[in-house]
């Protein structure tokens, strides 16, 4: 299942039917490409988790530097410009992407 939601948690747009193991990327390939699929607005961007690589209209964090909110949570400084920027978003990412 994917599950699309805004800042405030509001579901934007939901696809089900996704059973098993199964790449996130592969998910959101379908999503868009259905003819009703998931539209991103022009100039927006969707926060994405690792799982997915950064493309038009997805925007994930830096690969290979923390992001994650328990390492933020236990003291730990960003020590890179890298980790500066995913340190700033994962309070939104997780609302996004919780449980992908």
């Amino acid at each position: 299942m994917l599950g699309v939601c805004t800042p405030d948690m509001q579901f934007v747009y939901v696809l089900p039917g996704w059973e098993g193991s199964v790449a996130d990327g592969r998910v959101l390939r379908d999503a868009i490409s259905r003819r009703h699929g998931l539209k991103v607005p022009h100039g927006c961007y969707y926060l994405v988790d690792a799982g997915y690589t950064n493309c038009e209209g997805f925007l994930a964090p830096f690969r290979g530097q923390r992001y994650h909110l328990n390492e933020w949570r236990q003291g730990y400084q960003p020590s890179s410009p890298q980790e500066f920027a995913n340190a700033s978003a994962p309070p939104i990412a997780n609302m996004a992407c919780h449980g992908s």
